[in-house]
């Protein structure tokens, strides 16, 4: 038990050595009005180099992100019918499918998923 907490102790000041050395050592930058702005040919920039972002197109990423996660837990449901009770798992499909057509349907009645207006 001494020994894992010796080595637990050695490894953190390691790491923390390693750290400090890296903050010591790195480059530092001097940050000017030159160096954020972007890069027009040494002019100054004729608009903002900001563009404004679609928040429905986000909206549309993030709904495809989570019903994407929600396939990746579907897809072992199929392989573990064998290993399983039917009832069970029946059940737990068939509950996990509802809770996702609810928040399709919620999406879809909301408007979220309509492109344009």
């Amino acid at each position: 038990m001494m020994v894992i907490l010796t080595l637990g102790i050695l490894t953190f000041m390691i790491a923390c050595i390693v750290m400090i050395l890296a903050s010591i050592l790195a480059k530092k930058t001097i940050m000017d009005r030159e160096k954020n702005s972007p890069y027009e040919c040494g002019f100054d920039p004729k608009s903002s180099s900001r563009l404004p972002f679609s928040l429905r197109f986000f909206l549309i990423a993030v709904i495809f992100l989570i019903f994407d996660v929600e396939i990746t837990l579907l897809l072992p449901i199929a392989s573990t019918l064998g290993i399983s009770n039917i009832f069970s798992w029946m059940s737990t499909s068939f509950i996990f499918l509802i809770i996702l057509l609810l928040g399709l349907y919620f999406e879809w009645y909301h408007g979220a998923l309509e492109w344009s207006e």
